[in-house]
């Protein structure tokens, strides 16, 4: 046994007696519902020692087990052994998710106790609804923070510099923002909206910070009336001018900076002003011991619940922030070309490099643009059947050193104070079998299919998540992952509400939307491929049929050629990827080294 996390289960199953549960659930989320949350939430992963960004955890006195997708399982499993936790399946056809395991394994009644700060209302709703459509009750125990006693050297709230970031970068003012949401509580007839997601918090206030690593964003609450913002935030911020002059500039522009411990106080006091009759939130984000709160204790105020207006507004982006990303593109592109220059030659000359080293030189490539602000999530960096976990963490001890043959991968990204980057490569160091160049051609014929679509107003994600999936399903083959994902501007490098996946989303696209067109083969034991570049969605016309829209790629790398089954490419396909490379050319080859340059003229010499 790994007695570790074997010794910190059995130390809860203790609490658990303690107190009379029959249950724990606990999350890998935040106050703020955050996919990736700061050290001090990362409760998963010290209990566990699984590292995946999506994981939840429940202990009974009988059973322990982690829920992670696909993304996750071959990782779960070997970081899992040992640990007495059980791994269990989800985005699979047989999945049982938490509240309906929880309802099959508990008796009627039971206690199921819960870090209400770490769970959302929704979440919450679904394990009672699970017991409700059954007949059962279950009691909800709100016990926050409830591995303190065990945690004993748990990390605290973090609190970073805050920075602001004007109009001439994101093309609108934090007053014309506030006033974007005001008019939503206008036309809904509400009072006020309470904002947890920080992401949307730092879109509003058109503030950065850095207290989740790779998100510029500031653990904070928002709540904005017709007549008020106030911003609960932690005070005692590093004392530094650029946080001082934020505060100065809020508080000018009508802001009032709360301390964050005082939200749950301002709460109980929401029934005694007159001027909040009507309060909106959005149990999806919110966490389950603040919606306790307005659901017992703020007796006068009527709760309003639905999907946060400023998701949408923030995914579609302005033309101040579609001129950034397309710049960040450029000098982002400049870096990755420049990275496979010095790897192939590197590895062709026989040098020892490995993962590590890989991901470490991307990594200081990046760090020399002007602008740059931090990766947009850790650099995967992965050789051979490492890249068949399509989250691998690159160890920096260890990792496996890159060979002349096979397939490595590289996913990673940049943010830049005027834009952010996702970009995924399969780079051949050499020889393929012909499975992997099987493999490497399916893979990118769906994502040029995606990237060459045309679709009516209206259209949804999983109506185009088909494209990219068919070439590999004419072959029997498949991934299991979604197929895109939106991204922020100089923010979460994942956002929603828009995105490409089997998963039905009727969020339809719109022109400004930027989304991820990344779709992959995993081979487990051999290897893995994913393409991945960024798509503007925007106009395409009009006729007598409907109102069309359009892909524009955002992303310069070129696409390496050497190991395409050409008798596998369209026509079509093979026109866009000769235009595509030759358009990376064009663009970067004038600002590289005359020597990375020419090497980029041979690697985006048309075929077919």
């Amino acid at each position: 046994m790994n007695n570790l996390y074997a010794n910190r289960i059995e130390a809860v199953r203790d609490f658990m007696k303690d107190k009379g549960w029959d249950a724990i659930v606990i999350t890998g989320s935040d106050p703020h519902n955050s996919e990736y949350p700061a050290p001090r939430w990362k409760q998963v992963e010290w209990l566990s020692g699984f590292t995946g960004e999506a994981g939840d955890i429940v202990i009974t006195l009988g059973h322990a087990g982690l829920w992670t997708d696909t993304r996750y399982f071959i990782q779960a499993e070997i970081q899992l052994r040992d640990t007495g936790i059980a791994l269990h399946k989800t985005r699979v056809q047989e999945q049982i998710l938490i509240p309906d395991w929880l309802e099959e394994n508990l008796d009627d009644n039971a206690a199921i106790a819960v870090d209400g700060l770490c769970q959302s209302a929704a979440a919450i709703e679904e394990i009672k609804g699970s017991f409700r459509k059954n007949g059962k009750t279950c009691l909800i125990v709100d016990e926050p923070d409830m591995l303190d006693f065990i945690w004993t050297d748990r990390p605290g709230i973090p609190s970073s510099p805050i920075m602001t970031i004007g109009e001439d970068i994101v093309g609108e003012s934090r007053p014309e923002r506030i006033s974007g949401v005001r008019k939503f509580l206008m036309d809904k007839n509400l009072d006020a909206i309470l904002i947890s997601a920080l992401d949307e918090i730092a879109w509003v206030m058109n503030i950065r910070g850095s207290d989740i690593e790779y998100n510029p964003v500031v653990i904070s609450y928002l709540l904005i009336s017709m007549d008020t913002v106030k911003w609960f935030v932690k005070k005692d911020t590093v004392a530094d001018s650029d946080t001082a002059d934020s505060f100065y500039e809020l508080k000018a522009d009508g802001v009032e900076i709360m301390d964050y411990e005082e939200l749950d106080f301002s709460l109980y006091n929401l029934s005694e002003d007159k001027d909040i009759g009507r309060l909106f939130i959005d149990k999806v984000t919110l966490n389950y011991d603040i919606y306790r709160i307005l659901k017992e204790d703020v007796q006068d105020t009527e709760i309003v619940e639905g999907t946060s207006p400023v998701g949408l507004m923030k995914a579609v982006k302005n033309r101040t922030e579609i001129s950034g990303m397309k710049e960040s593109h450029f000098d982002d592109g400049l870096a990755m070309e420049k990275f496979c220059h010095w790897l192939e030659t590197s590895v062709r000359n026989g040098d020892y490099v490995t993962e590590w080293d890989a991901a470490a030189k991307l990594d200081s490539l990046r760090a020399e643009i002007p602008g740059y602000r931090g990766n947009s999530f850790r650099t995967i960096s992965a050789y051979g059947k490492n890249a068949a976990l399509p989250h691998y963490s690159t160890p920096e001890t260890g990792s496996a050193k890159l060979e002349p043959h096979g397939l490595y991968l590289t996913d990673s990204g940049g943010q830049y104070a005027i834009g952010t980057t996702d970009i995924t490569r399969t780079l051949p160091l050499g020889p393929c079998t012909q499975l992997e160049m099987e493999d490497y051609t399916l893979v990118l014929k769906g994502m040029i299919r995606l990237a060459m679509a045309v679709f009516p107003e209206g259209t949804a994600g999983c109506q185009l998540d088909a494209l990219a999936r068919n070439p590999l399903w004419r072959h029997e083959r498949d991934f299991g992952h979604g197929t895109g994902h939106g991204v922020g501007f100089y923010l979460c490098v994942h956002e929603g509400p828009q995105d490409i996946r089997q998963n039905f989303n009727r969020q339809a696209f719109l022109p400004g939307m930027i989304t991820s067109d990344e779709p992959g083969i995993y081979r487990e034991g051999y290897y893995g491929i994913r393409h991945e570049n960024l798509l503007l969605c925007k106009e395409s016309g009009s006729n007598e049929f409907g109102h069309w829209l359009k892909f524009e790629t955002l992303t310069l790398c070129h696409i390496d050629t050497s190991v395409i089954v050409k008798e596998l490419m369209d026509k079509c396909e093979l026109d866009w990827l000769n235009r595509y490379n030759s358009n990376v050319y064009e663009k970067l080859s004038s600002v590289l080294p005359e020597e990375t340059a020419a090497w980029l003229r041979k690697k985006t010499q048309p075929i077919g």
